[in-house]
C-alpha cells in the first residue's frame, strides 16, 4: 500500500503491462483506424491504469482490465468530438513502393480498405473484430472484457463480417484491377 492508501504499482504489475503493451496498441490502432491516436489512445490508457491500479482487482485479467479502459477512453473521446471515419495518408502509401512496389501498394490498398469498411461497423462490433480477428481472444475473453454475453458476441461478430464482406467484395473487384491475359494466337 501506498501512503495516501491506495495500491502501489509494483515491479510485477508493471512488468506484466509492459508484456501486454503490443496487443493493447493492436486493439487501440484498430479502434482508432490510425497508427498515431492509438499511439496516444494507448499512452492514455496506461496513465489512467496506472493513476486508478487501486480499481484493478488482483487475479483478474489485467489485459481484459486495460482493454476496458482503452475502449472506454475512446468512445469518451467519440462523444466529444463526434468524429467518425478512418484517414488515409497518400503519401505514406506512396513512399512504400519499392522493389515490387506494385504488390506492396495494392496490400496497402486493401489495408486502407479493410480499415474503411470497418469504419462503417457500428463501434460495438468494430471493437469485437478487433478483439477476436485481430487480437486472436476468444468470444469468452472478448465477452469478458466488452462486458457482453457470449450469444450477443457471437451474433455482433456474424453481422460485422457480413457487412465486412459486402464492402470488401465490391473493392477487390473494383479497386485492384487484374491484369488481362493475351488472346490465344496473337504474340503480345
Amino acid at each position: 500500500m501506498d501512503p495516501r492508501g491506495g495500491r502501489r504499482v509494483t515491479d510485477e504489475l508493471r512488468s506484466r503491462m509492459v508484456e501486454l503493451l503490443p496487443r493493447l496498441r493492436r486493439f487501440a490502432v484498430a479502434l482508432t483506424g490510425d497508427l498515431d491516436q492509438g499511439d496516444d489512445l494507448v499512452q492514455e490508457t496506461c496513465m489512467r491504469a496506472l493513476s486508478r491500479v487501486d480499481q484493478w482487482q488482483p487475479g483478474t485479467r489485467l489485459d481484459s482490465w486495460m482493454y476496458r479502459i482503452a475502449q472506454n477512453l475512446w468512445l469518451d473521446r467519440m462523444r466529444a468530438k463526434k468524429v467518425r471515419g478512418v484517414q488515409v495518408d497518400v503519401e505514406a502509401a506512396e513512399a512504400l513502393a519499392g522493389p515490387n512496389g506494385r504488390r506492396v501498394v495494392e496490400s496497402r490498398l486493401t489495408l486502407d480498405a479493410v480499415g474503411a469498411a470497418m469504419a462503417y461497423l457500428p463501434e460495438d462490433q468494430r471493437v469485437l473484430i478487433s478483439l477476436v480477428c485481430i487480437d486472436g481472444l476468444s468470444y469468452k475473453e472478448a465477452a469478458e472484457v466488452t462486458q457482453t454475453p457470449i450469444g450477443t458476441v457471437m451474433s455482433r461478430l456474424a453481422r460485422a463480417r457480413r457487412e465486412l464482406h459486402a464492402r470488401l467484395e465490391g473493392h477487390t473487384r473494383e479497386a485492384i484491377p487484374r491484369q488481362q491475359a493475351p488472346k490465344p494466337g496473337r504474340n503480345t
